[in-house]
């Protein structure tokens, strides 16, 4: 005879093997490093790290879509930086990373150098991370189907002046129609995500893609004349005008070894 906890532990069991709990997908988690380089030979040593060490390591894990960038104005500025943008499944993927790494002796062996450098002789000046949420509007990354060394990737940070203030701005984009506007426009986004990381808070983060400057520049203005963009932002349900605090924008090249 079957007692009844007996019962409960089966009935348990097949709850937990039910299609909302299998084929439940959680939304992406994204990490972005931003390496401060102060050297052409910085750049090269974190190239080298990046694309035959770190890289093929996260591919071996079955990580995939791994963006790095380089500012479009690197070549001449003063400092330099290297943006690494690596996509995981939920936050708990992103926490596994790490020690998963330590165990890859591959990978141990080739970054040798890189993590032993000396005080005197490192490989970047500092490194910032900051972790971001996907939006609910478009939950994972969506990169273009081939690579183009031409190709503007635009990653835009906006900053709110409060957490309130963020969710309203953040509403405008996941229920308000701004991402409808931005897929209609052919924007291309890679992601949405808010930042619940990182050395500026509260805000929220994006990147579209464009063929070119001159491109980027011609779609921002259709953007801004759009009607339902003027609509949307005039609504005072939306606050708009006083949401954002700062805006910073970013136009990025992506490296040839990455993903895309």
């Amino acid at each position: 005879m079957i007692t009844i906890s007996r019962l409960l532990g089966v009935l348990f069991v097949f709850a937990m093997m039910s299609p909302l709990t299998t084929t439940a997908k959680e939304h992406d988690v994204y990490q972005i490093s931003i390496y401060h380089l102060k050297s052409n030979a910085q750049v090269a040593r974190m190239d080298q790290y990046l694309e035959n060490v770190f890289l093929p390591a996260l591919h071996r894990l079955k990580y995939k879509d791994i963006g790095v960038f380089k500012p479009i104005a690197n070549d001449t500025s003063a400092v330099k930086f290297i943006y690494l943008i690596i996509p995981f499944k939920s936050l708990d993927d992103w926490a596994r990373l790490d020690e998963t790494l330590h165990k890859d002796l591959a990978y141990q062996a080739g970054a040798a150098d890189f993590m032993d450098a000396t005080y005197d002789d490192p490989p970047y000046e500092r490194m910032e991370s900051v972790l971001l949420d996907a939006f609910a509007g478009q939950e994972h990354l969506v990169v273009p189907a081939e690579k183009n060394p031409d190709r503007v990737f635009e990653l835009r940070s906006y900053e709110s002046p409060t957490r309130h203030l963020q969710d309203k701005k953040m509403a405008m984009f996941n229920t308000g129609g701004e991402i409808q506007i931005f897929n209609r426009l052919k924007f291309n986004p890679v992601f949405y995500a808010k930042v619940i990381s990182g050395s500026h808070m509260p805000n929220f983060m994006y990147m579209p893609i464009f063929d070119n400057v001159s491109q980027r520049d011609a779609q921002w203005k259709v953007f801004g004349n759009d009607p339902k963009w003027k609509e949307i932002s005039s609504d005072p349900v939306n606050e708009n005008k006083v949401s954002v605090s700062h805006i910073d924008s970013i136009l990025l090249h992506s490296t040839a070894y990455s993903d895309y």
